[in-house]
């Protein structure tokens, strides 16, 4: 069986780009990952894409074979859709085609546009994720959700609007040098507790944005590269995938994430690590008490010792295992069906030393990128490593 490595990468910036087409901006994206990795848009032997809600945003279906155009790539091509983990699932398919001698050469990434709708509709868009008929009818959103997660947490486990106050400002420090990202300022944790409230007890710093965005990576095999003289330091080591109940009344937890805790042990067995080998991650915070639950469920911290990880400065950028130093979903943003690639562009990144992050890791060389789908109905993790 073949290794995976990671012979490109390529980001658009994440913000608003209500007047730009979904394919425009994975044109984008592609056209950043195939100067990265100097490999011909003619080697690509197919595509597999990451979208949420392409039809309610762009009433536009089939996006596979649309991205590839738009990529310059005749391949054949796929759409994963998995709520937020769309990408995150595409990544791994397209890592055990190569794994499996499928392919030697693959297009993998995703995009989204959002910001064209408006925030009502959007939220509207995203609720699909959720169950219709048991969640979305009686009203609930995800942010309504979450907090829900929260306050479970609280009652197990203790911990405070402060503690998540902290997630927040270290994830906003951290996008401030990225150039992708789409909130480049930093708060204070006063800032945060003092804004306005969108569902207690999560406030409107404890939310990432809605974001427009792509990403892309160029995956190829180990002997493709050693053929082709390629630089491509980063190898996809891990993957794993899990999955749990739909609505949140049919979970046995709502402090815990056991999709994320069966794909990261599924990751960790196939890289041959655990937790502790891991130098450094970018999770799947699209709210503060997200980034919490992706910590345990990754297993660097036992339930109910994560929620004061960044107050103690353990997960900062100077501290023992920085997490999200690409600023997070809360700061760099969250086009849905690109946040998973992006992680993974991310890490491959900072893992390289070429991320304007990277000086705070310049040791690292096992990165985790964990992405979650919906109220973590869905997981994907993947263990990145240099040198492999």
């Amino acid at each position: 069986m073949t290794g995976v490595r990671i012979a490109g990468v390529g980001l658009t910036h994440f913000g608003k780009h209500p007047e730009r087409t979904g394919r425009d901006l994975f044109a984008e994206a592609s056209d950043g990952a195939f100067a990265d990795a100097e490999v011909p848009r003619e080697d690509v032997e197919a595509l597999h894409y990451g979208n949420f809600m392409g039809e309610l945003a762009e009433h536009q279906g089939h996006q596979g074979p649309l991205m590839a155009e738009a990529a310059g790539v005749l391949a054949p091509a796929t759409r994963y859709e998995s709520a937020c983990a769309s990408s995150g699932v595409a990544i791994r398919q397209a890592v055990k085609d190569v794994r499996n001698g499928e392919a030697d050469v693959l297009l993998v990434g995703g995009a989204e546009r959002m910001n064209n709708l408006g925030t009502a509709k959007t939220t509207e868009a995203l609720a699909i994720a959720a169950d219709d008929l048991y969640e979305v009818r009686a009203g609930m959103t995800f942010p309504g959700a979450y907090a829900l997660m929260a306050q479970a947490y609280f009652e197990g486990y203790g911990g405070s609007r402060e503690d998540l106050a902290h997630i927040a400002v270290k994830n906003h420090e951290n996008a401030v040098p990225n150039e992708h990202a789409q909130f480049r300022k930093g708060i204070e944790v006063e800032q945060a507790l003092d804004a306005p409230m969108i569902a207690e007890p999560l406030g409107l710093f404890d939310a990432c944005p809605i974001t427009d965005g792509a990403a892309a990576l160029v995956l190829v095999s180990d002997e493709y590269a050693e053929e082709n003289d390629l630089s491509a330091p980063v190898s996809v080591t891990g993957t794993g995938q899990g999955g749990d109940r739909m609505a949140l009344q049919g979970r046995e937890y709502l402090a815990r994430t056991p999709a994320a805790e069966e794909a990261a042990e599924e990751a960790y067995a196939e890289a041959g690590i655990d937790a502790s080998d891991v130098d450094v991650a970018e999770v799947h915070d699209c709210f503060t008490i997200a980034e919490v639950l992706a910590l345990e469920a990754l297993d660097f911290y036992a339930p109910g010792e994560a929620i004061g990880a960044a107050r103690r400065g353990e997960t900062t950028r100077d501290g023992d295992r920085p997490v999200n130093l690409s600023g997070g979903l809360k700061a760099k943003g969250h086009p849905v069906g690109a946040t998973g690639a992006s992680q993974m562009v991310e890490m491959t990144r900072i893992l390289r030393g070429d991320h304007p992050n990277s000086d705070a890791v310049p040791d690292a060389n096992v990165g985790v990128a964990h992405n979650a789908g919906g109220t973590v109905a869905s997981a994907t993790v993947h263990v990145l490593e240099v040198g492999q």
